[in-house]
């Protein structure tokens, strides 16, 4: 098997010079014998960023999923495909074997038939973590039905918005969810949003909490009675290698959410070979990505990667903190989970509540450990490395995006030695730049500047849904051949990129431009700090001032603010420089965050410029209520 799973630093700098010499033929082999195509490509890549049109494996015929399930079954259809770890601890796991899995996509594609679906048509999936979400993702897949999962935690109004952008003909939804201690509606909020999505003609209602719901005649379907009658085979539909696998929205920084869309050969490709090179997958691990089907993570990292490579994945239902703060923990132990792959929110709200959640579990399992979401600070990284690795098991700190499809710059387990808030090196195949304010690319190392992609990599999205316009301006427009990911990043003395936040998170002071998260790392090493958000607010002199938003891990008395607000800007004095202190710090019971963990710095630099007029739709966030409460206590 050729470079297929990278072991040690000097192989990773041999293959990715290959890759990057000559990425036609290294994308080629890896092609050619790794999957399953029905007919082969005439071309490789095509590529113009000034349109930009990108085509890989052009002319090829697949189905990918026939290359996530139907080719292990030779091999491996009595494995566990998927475990299903429910939200109630109580409540047994579900283990669902790659013959399992083939039966019921199966049966759940012959459904999406019987209903009308046909190659092309959108489905929207609004489902909670059950198996029911990924199957029917798989499912749409082999029918060659493009999938837009929203992430069963958005407003009837965001999921109306998605349902109606991507014209939607169907919709998959439950009863409801559990989550933690609650159970939420879903068919009512999908009830809701349809009042306004003339194009839905169907909705299918998996059963979940058993609660009673009404059920719209000739539009809404119980969806076990219809497995039930359906066939167990369905054969693949043929699909190009170009042809639309999904669609999937990732917020704007202004106005309606972007769909971007995905394509199946280039896709499949990339997503199986950085999950086999950065987990280190071997044959019979267990692994964990605790991120929800609703976001990119959980499609490239639950679904389509470990299948690809006829991995076991975990689905879990649950949330961290249900029934307590040991839950990650206990399933650690329960599934001996080899790859654990989280949030730096969710490593910060455990680190939070202490290590005793987790001294009674045996972890000795893990053997890789993963971020994604956003940089990991330093305080962070320690308190997972100390004392849930023990040391041994490497960090992989992954940076990509939802337009990306696959992870870009990361260190490989036990290939890239790691270095704590540092994403590494760039993935196999991708070539990062710098660029300067005036859009030329900065060589050597230790600069920083905003980081761009000058070449195009298998699983990059094509356009955005219905506005090829936007994709270019939001992308291509910055800097001439290259794509802007929006991000600032440095790279060090060897050469390390360190992803530095959003562009529009550095805020120029006095002529100083300071990006936000050197600040905030600082801010968090203060042992009384559990987070930090750092955005500018309109200052007389110095054009910009810093205003810090710090939750403290205990809440204290007043006094004690004044003497740690003293403290904060000591450590940043000392840190970064006297110029990067905040003029105003006020302390808050949590800061605005999305489904996915950013936290929504739009809206705190409102609040901190005195402008609350228009917030936008804050029911979407993970926890809208702190919203008014940092609203009542600015200073």
């Amino acid at each position: 098997m050729s470079n297929y799973h990278i072991k040690h630093l000097e192989e990773y700098y041999q293959v990715y010079r290959k890759s990057v010499r000559n990425p036609e033929v290294f994308w080629e082999e890896m092609a050619e014998e790794h999957f399953m195509w029905r007919k082969r490509w005439h071309n490789v890549l095509s590529w113009d960023f000034s349109k930009p049109e990108i085509k890989w494996f052009e002319g090829a015929q697949l189905n990918i999923t026939e290359n996530c399930i139907d080719r292990h079954l030779a091999t491996r259809a009595d494995k566990t495909a998927i475990i299903f770890e429910p939200n109630n601890p109580e409540e047994e796991a579900q283990h669902i074997t790659y013959r399992q899995l083939h039966e019921k996509v199966c049966q759940f594609a012959n459904v999406l038939k019987s209903k009308g679906i046909e190659k092309g048509d959108r489905v929207c999936i609004y489902l909670p973590m059950i198996p029911e979400l990924a199957i029917s993702v798989l499912a749409c897949a082999r029918i060659g039905a493009i999938h837009s999962v929203v992430f069963a935690g958005f407003s009837s109004t965001a999921l109306a918005t998605r349902i109606n952008d991507a014209d939607c003909k169907m919709v998959i939804t439950s009863d409801g969810s559990y989550r933690g201690a609650k159970t939420i509606d879903l068919k009512g909020i999908v009830d809701e949003a349809l009042e306004s999505c003339s194009g839905v003609k169907t909705v299918l209602v998996a059963q979940r909490i058993h609660s009673e719901i009404s059920m719209k005649e000739g539009r809404d379907y119980w969806l076990q009675p219809l497995l039930d009658e359906a066939d167990l085979d369905c054969p693949a539909e043929t699909m190009n290698s170009e042809d639309p696998l999904f669609i999937l929205y990732t917020s704007g920084s202004t106005g309606k959410p972007k769909g971007m869309v995905h394509t199946t050969g280039g896709y499949m490709v990339y997503t199986a070979y950085t999950f086999k090179n950065i987990f280190q997958y071997r044959e019979q691990d267990v692994y964990w990505c605790t991120a929800d089907i609703g976001w990119i993570t959980g499609h490239s990292y639950i679904v389509y990667g470990p299948l690809c490579n006829g991995a076991t994945t975990i689905m879990f239902e649950g949330v961290p903190s249900y029934p307590d703060f040991s839950r990650f923990w206990a399933i650690v132990e329960k599934h001996k989970v080899n790859q654990f792959y989280t949030a730096p929110t969710a490593i910060r709200a455990l680190a939070k509540e202490g290590v005793h959640h987790l001294e009674k579990y045996d972890l000795s399992s893990l053997k890789v450990l993963g971020t994604v979401g956003e940089p990991i600070n330093e305080e962070a990284w320690h308190w997972y490395d100390d004392n849930v690795g023990k040391k041994k098991s490497p960090i992989v700190d992954t940076w990509w995006q939802t337009e990306t499809g696959g992870i870009m710059i990361s260190p490989i387990a036990f290939a890239t030695p790691t270095k704590p808030t540092y994403a590494t090196l760039p993935f196999i195949g991708i070539q990062p730049a710098l660029m300067d304010e005036s859009g030329q690319e900065i060589k050597g190392n230790q600069v920083d500047g905003r980081l761009c992609i000058k070449f195009p990599w298998p699983s990059m999205a094509r356009t955005i849904w219905g506005d090829h316009q936007r994709y270019k301006d939001t992308y291509f427009s910055a800097y001439e051949n290259k794509y802007f990911t929006g991000d600032g990043a440095l790279r060090d003395e060897v050469g390390y990129y360190r992803i530095t936040g959003r562009v529009d998170d550095v805020i120029i002071v006095s002529g100083h431009n300071l990006g936000t998260a050197p600040i905030e790392d600082a801010i968090n090493e203060h042992p009384a700090v559990a987070e930090s958000a750092i955005v500018g607010f309109p200052h007389d002199i110095k054009g910009n001032a810093l205003y810090g938003y710090v939750t403290l891990k205990e809440t204290g008395e007043g006094r004690m603010h004044d003497n740690l607000r003293k403290e904060i800007n000591q450590i940043i004095t000392e840190q970064i420089g006297p110029i990067a202190k905040l003029d105003k710090i006020q302390f808050t019971s949590g800061l605005p965050k999305t489904r996915s963990g950013k936290i929504m710095r739009r809206i705190l630099r409102k609040i901190a410029g005195k402008d609350t007029s228009n917030l936008g739709d804050t029911s979407t966030l993970l926890n809208p209520e702190v919203v008014q409460d940092i609203i009542d206590n600015a200073l």
